[in-house]
Order: structure tokens, then sequence, then C-alpha cells
């Protein structure tokens, strides 16, 4: 068992009433999260050629 099994896991936090906001705040906070979700693919693209790299140095054959 992994020690980080034992922490435990930050709650989700609760959602924004979004009929508080204008459509300019829905519109910046759309931009946002999508700049974010292509920092995050852009992350998992570095990740995936790291492991690319460490299975050919590690291959078995």
């Amino acid at each position: 068992m992994a020690w980080d099994d034992l922490d435990p896991k930050p709650k989700k936090p609760a959602p924004i009433d979004l009929t508080l906001m204008s459509i300019e705040d829905l519109t910046n906070r759309i931009a946002e999260h999508e700049a974010e979700i292509v920092r995050m693919r852009e992350a998992i693209k570095g990740k995936e050629a790291q492991r690319s790299t460490a299975d050919a140095l590690f291959k078995k054959g």
C-alpha cells in the first residue's frame, strides 16, 4: 500500500451558481477553462512522449 492511499482525497468545490453571472463572465470563464484544457492536453502529450522513450529504453526483447 502506498502512503498516498492514506491521505484524504480533496473535496470538489461546490458548483458556482451560473444564474448570478453575466454573459461576459460566463464567456470569460469558458475561455479560461478551454485554455486549461489545452494546457492539460499538452502535459499529456509530454508524458506520453516520456513513456514512449522509457518503453523504448527498457524494451524487452
